[in-house]
């Protein structure tokens, strides 16, 4: 089994709903309770989520959290993309690289990636984007050109620092919706821009139940692979470090019973 990683009630009208990840009464292991490294954690069977016997929880644990908040992000913007549309993808790391294989199991979009690093988009070629870009300076340009100067339906941003927001509006068709996942600058659009574009601006927050329980049928399917390095519990400030220094590719993952 896996865990949803929000300790939902049940009860409120979100839940009731099916919108579990605004629970009014919900609680984070990690932020808003104690338990993020803990190796035992207390939830209910709300949580639980069964997985298919070819799965197993250490392999794809980063899937609870990284990878539920790429799916919950992609299953929304599937519904604007139609065949011939574009999505791009900002940033192709440990998130990034789960959202690509979600765009291209759930849409029929081309899926264009940017990243600085060659290693990354490397990796971003293997598990299916068909086209990538060298965040060089120019890619705004490379990308406007590559869509006849009109922009993509989509851009979803794993990054949401260092300068992407104004290049990844930039990048943005007219009526286009940009997903905000990655996070530690503002927004800062003139609201004349918006009207006159008609952009979108739309958060992604973890994602539900039912958003976790379709990965790991997608996962089950072979269609999303996770691209992990393991670390002993103890070995965290190793795990980050390597995280900092853009020494880990994919998503790390800290385990109990690691040797």
């Amino acid at each position: 089994m896996i865990l949803h990683p929000l300790v939902t009630c049940g009860l409120c009208r979100a839940c009731r709903a099916g919108d579990d990840v605004h629970c009014t009464n919900n609680t984070f292991p990690g932020i808003s309770t104690d338990g993020g490294f803990a190796e035992l954690l207390k939830t209910t069977a709300r949580s639980v989520v069964k997985l298919d016997p070819s799965l197993h929880p250490k392999d794809i644990a980063a899937l609870a959290d990284a990878g539920l908040t790429a799916y919950h992000a992609v299953k929304k913007a599937s519904a604007i993309l139609y065949p011939g549309s574009r999505a791009v993808v900002i940033g192709a790391g440990g998130l990034g690289h789960i959202g690509i294989q979600c765009l291209k199991a759930m849409t029929p979009a081309e899926v264009i990636v940017v990243d600085p690093s060659e290693r990354a988009r490397a990796l971003a070629g293997e598990i299916g984007a068909d086209t990538t870009v060298a965040a060089d300076g120019k890619q705004v340009d490379t990308i406007l050109e590559m869509t006849d100067g009109l922009g993509a339906e989509a851009i979803i941003d794993f990054v949401g620092e260092r300068g992407v927001i104004p290049e990844g509006v930039a990048m943005l068709r007219q009526a286009g919706s940009y997903y905000v996942i990655g996070y530690g600058e503002n927004v800062d659009v003139p609201t004349i821009d918006i009207i006159s574009r008609e952009i979108n601006f739309i958060g992604n927050l973890v994602g539900s139940y039912n958003d976790l329980s379709e990965l790991m049928t997608l996962t089950a399917q072979g269609k999303v692979s996770l691209h992990t390095s393991g670390y002993p519990l103890d070995a965290v400030n190793d795990a980050m470090a390597d995280l900092d220094q853009g020494r880990l590719q994919g998503r790390g993952i800290l385990v109990a019973d690691a040797a």
